[in-house]
């Protein structure tokens, strides 16, 4: 540990937003790292509350990974099961004994992360906080080594973008023709309901996975390993531009990578499940964080790449527009009184975008001249990845593919299964009116909130956050891992305890409510039941160590006063 002196001068320098405190600067000090020094910082590391966190969330990820080959959205045919035998874990007493080996691993890296986020939280306001971004970004590395190896856990989408990636290979047109009309071993694994529909995304992601089919063949194992190795660029994205969020939203680094990054739901999901919001997330946030450090152009160039990947990300380009008139007016102002912008009074600083003022007297015109500039080079960046791919605009004519997804998760099936309940009206004449119903809502609900929050870079970001969240629910359908869209946003504000721990159980469940094979537990009460029961526990295990009491000696809430707080990790096995 540095003396106080070499942590003063480290968090004098804490202009820099990676230096979470002063104790983090003192272990991050500038002094020669030799091996010895690894090794000692190594072993704090692992006799730390956070180290243990890391060790079990590393175990439980192991855990998820061997269960993953019996119970996991595993191929129809696995050869390589075969070849070692290992054929029985997917029947049987086999599958059950996989099955629940990923549920412990599960249960585990939750247990995990909310410890890690007690650590994260219960330091947060000390002065000798330990927990730092560093650390926390190894811990990343920690838990998804694991589950780069493992079969597509809790989806089969790994197997669509493959098939769609050897359409696009072979010749054919994905937004033309569903993987049906490739047949091979890797339309064999497709999940029927997606076996004719065309593919959904953008142009960039067609051509990673003519890539990676190009390279690894209809090898479905490699070609799964080499689809999460091309997801790894937008977890590092994310890593660096949520906690970078935080600078102009006012959160805390650490506590919002630990939330919208180290959350199992995420990781699971998104690495376990090679799901492409990784890449999408990771561009929209870093495309996000340049547009607010005044990078505006290259800031549309990135979430315009996040939307060739999926069109969710577009919906963040019309508040960036306000981003960017709020700065040229702030660039005006600076100008008139002859001040840096990023120093200019409150009195002088833009208070609504859309105000004419006597630096821009036509803003309806700056609108027009910013939006078009972003709208040209949104389009140039399309048309690029279009040629290249040689295809047109036809992915977004099958993002209606995803009403053939019925669940609990988003309100229009919510609403039309009520009404089914009371009246003798077929689910399915049902669903149509409740969705049409929710697609108008969904339309004004984002007119209103690009409309209302335009005064502020942190109102404008709001209302990104507040559009991903109607999106997701107003949707004709919803899956768990749509919620990492919102998350990533969330996790940069000043977010209460009561607030993450509400967060965290939501995470949890959404987490619980699906089989790891892919399939919907929401219809089955006793799991719904348990999934509730695991998420009221981690909510409370954030605040406090035992919520069930189940230790003789109760270690108490975790404390908002120092003293508090360092007896509470004192008794955090």
């Amino acid at each position: 540990m540095a003396s106080p002196e070499t942590r003063t001068a480290e968090a004098a320098s804490a202009g820099d937003i990676h230096s979470s405190s002063p104790a983090s600067a003192g272990r991050e000090s500038a002094t020669p790292r030799g091996v010895l020094w690894w090794v000692r910082t190594s072993a704090d590391f692992a006799r730390s509350p956070e180290g243990h966190a890391a060790l079990l969330g590393f175990f439980g990820a192991i855990m998820i990974m061997f269960g993953g080959f019996g119970a996991g959205s595993v191929r129809k045919r696995d050869p390589l099961l075969e070849a070692m035998h290992l054929s029985w874990l997917r029947f049987g007493h086999g599958y059950a004994l996989s099955t629940i080996c990923i549920w412990i691993g599960v249960l585990l890296m939750v247990t995990a992360w909310v410890r890690l986020g007690r650590a994260t939280i219960g330091t947060g306001d000390r002065t000798d906080a330990e927990v730092t971004l560093n650390e926390l970004r190894a811990i990343v590395g920690i838990w998804i080594a694991p589950l780069l190896f493992a079969v597509p856990m809790f989806s089969r989408d790994a197997y669509s973008y493959l098939a769609q990636g050897a359409l696009l290979r072979d010749g054919f047109d994905p937004y033309r023709v569903g993987p049906v009309a490739n047949p091979g071993v890797l339309l064999d694994n497709v999940s029927p309901v997606w076996t004719t529909t065309t593919a959904p995304y953008g142009p960039v992601f067609l051509l990673l996975g003519r890539a990676i089919t190009a390279v690894t063949g209809d090898n479905v194992v490699a070609g799964t390993i080499a689809m999460r190795l091309v997801m790894l660029p937008g977890l590092a994205l994310m890593m660096w531009a949520v906690p970078y969020l935080t600078k102009h939203l006012g959160g805390k680094p650490t506590v919002a990578l630990w939330l919208a990054v180290l959350n199992p739901l995420v990781l699971i999901h998104l690495i376990g499940g090679v799901h492409n919001e990784m890449l999408m997330v990771g561009l929209m946030c870093a495309g996000i964080a340049l547009v607010l450090e005044r990078h505006h152009v290259a800031g549309i160039v990135v979430v315009a790449i996040g939307v060739a990947i999926k069109a969710t990300a577009g919906v963040a380009l019309p508040f960036l527009v306000w981003i960017w008139m709020l700065h040229e007016r702030e660039r005006r102002a600076a100008q008139r009184v002859g001040r840096d912008p990023a120093h200019l009074p409150a009195s002088e600083q833009p208070g609504d975008a859309a105000e004419p003022t006597e630096d821009m007297p036509h803003p309806a015109l700056m609108f027009g001249k910013i939006a078009g500039l972003g709208l040209s080079v949104f389009a140039v960046v399309f048309v690029a990845a279009s040629a290249i791919a040689g295809v047109g605009i036809g992915w977004l004519t099958a993002l209606s593919g995803s009403k053939k997804i019925i669940n609990w998760l988003s309100l229009p099936t919510v609403m039309a299964h009520a009404v089914t309940w009371i009246t003798p009206l077929r689910l399915e004449s049902v669903l149509e009116v409740t969705r049409a119903m929710c697609a108008l809502a969904l339309v004004a609900v984002l007119a209103w909130t690009w409309w209302r929050f335009r005064h502020s870079e942190r109102e404008a970001v709001l209302g990104i956050l507040i559009a991903f969240v109607a999106i997701v629910i107003l949707s004709p359908a919803a899956l768990p891992w749509y919620y990492s869209w919102p998350l990533a946003l969330a996790a940069g504000f000043a977010l209460s305890t009561t607030t993450l721990m509400a967060l965290v159980g939501v995470c949890t469940w959404l987490m619980l409510v699906f089989q790891p094979d892919g399939s919907i537990g929401l219809y089955n009460f006793w799991h719904v039941v348990a999934a509730t029961f695991a998420a009221v526990v981690a909510a409370l295990s954030l605040r406090t160590v035992d919520p069930l009491r189940l230790r003789a000696t109760p270690p108490g809430d975790v404390a908002a006063t120092p003293g508090e707080a360092t007896a509470s990790r004192a008794a955090t096995p």
